[in-house]
């Protein structure tokens, strides 16, 4: 493979776009919002964009005569809905993707009812008062049952919290507290799947910007279900490979680190495509891009939802190491960096198998 120049990536724009997207709130099922912003976005970037009828976001780059290929992310994140209107003014939640509750606890959230108000509040546990609980509170288990949501409002009862609009069913988000560091870091909850968002964006601006063409068609596709396993099972266009761009997951062994691109290789569904798999390792050895291969047990993405659908296409997953997945997140502008390219390298080459 002959080594060729990648576009400059416009890291500044990336983590820019990622910061807006981070305050946007996009639980499963409420990111209309989210999927918009992308959309303007590329206006502004003089690419055309659709909705699918399941309200996925989808743009094609134009290139060579190589097989068309697919590119998929996911704007939804984790959240929750109202389960309960409590006799106490409290909210009961039932949660919006794979997440202890535990890991939310104390976090800032915003209430969206039907009407479009905004309310924001607390997540609190049952006995959360040290002063008033004592031990119970280090002992207490964290569920549906013990975790509700404090509004920041006067409220005593249910009619009180009924009064201002608020109804089983709407939609609760975590704030973000999106921040970026001196030394490069980006940190907060959602960077899965909103970093991928991001590197899909600045890789279509790098590319255009450029004035490259890709070796096929690319078509990309922000899901918007991933969260509960059926995002990408519908409206993937027609191609014969499918690169998802999910979150890669650090900590105890495993060979991710949040400065590099990673390849995972096989998931809780199994492995990906094997040689899709070897294209991309010998693209990033060619571009001299950061790259680790892991493994995740505890992990699906929506390159496994769409191959459960049906899918008839190699798939493979790359993405930004995150540290802390599913929780108060975290990742460096060099992963950024390497997925951006190894996405912008992927397009421009014809596969290689």
């Amino acid at each position: 493979m002959g080594v060729m120049s990648l576009p400059a990536i416009d890291l500044d724009y990336c983590k820019k776009v990622l910061v807006d997207l981070l305050n946007i709130p996009s639980p499963t099922g409420f990111t209309d919002w989210a999927v918009r912003h992308v959309a303007g976005e590329l206006e502004t970037l003089g690419v055309t964009s659709r909705r699918t009828h399941k309200g996925a976001l989808l743009w094609t780059l134009r290139g060579g005569a190589a097989p068309a290929r697919a590119v998929t992310t996911h704007i939804d994140t984790l959240g929750a809905m109202v389960k309960e209107v409590k006799s106490n003014g409290r909210l009961k939640l039932t949660n919006l993707g794979g997440y202890d509750w535990a890991t939310v606890e104390g976090e800032y959230a915003r209430l969206h009812t039907l009407s479009g108000d905004t309310l924001s509040g607390t997540v609190v546990n049952t006995k959360q008062s040290t002063h008033v609980h004592g031990s119970e509170l280090r002992t207490l288990k964290r569920s549906d049952d013990t975790i509700e949501l404090r509004l920041d409002a006067r409220v005593h009862n249910a009619a009180d919290v009924r009064a201002l609009g608020v109804e089983v069913g709407d939609f609760v988000s975590w704030d973000s507290r999106a921040t970026l560091t001196d030394h490069g870091f980006v940190k907060g909850r959602h960077l899965d799947n909103k970093a991928s968002v991001a590197i899909a964006l600045a890789a279509t601006k790098a590319i255009c910007e450029a004035g490259l063409t890709p070796a096929s068609d690319v078509h990309f596709f922000v899901s918007n279900y991933e969260e509960v396993g059926h995002g990408a099972a519908a409206g993937i266009p027609d191609v014969d490979e499918l690169l998802c761009i999910d979150m890669a997951a650090v900590g105890d062994g495993q060979t991710s680190d949040e400065y590099s691109v990673s390849l995972c290789v096989k998931d809780s569904s199994g492995p990906y495509d094997y040689e899709m798999n070897r294209a991309l390792r010998r693209l990033a050895s060619a571009h001299g891009i950061d790259l680790k291969v892991d493994i995740y047990p505890h992990y699906g993405s929506d390159a496994s939802a769409a191959w459960a659908a049906g899918g008839s296409f190699r798939a493979a997953l790359i993405g930004p190491g995150v540290d802390a997945s599913h929780a108060y997140e975290r990742t460096h502008e060099r992963a950024l960096a390497a997925t951006s390219k190894l996405l912008c390298a992927y397009c421009l080459n014809a596969a290689s198998y």
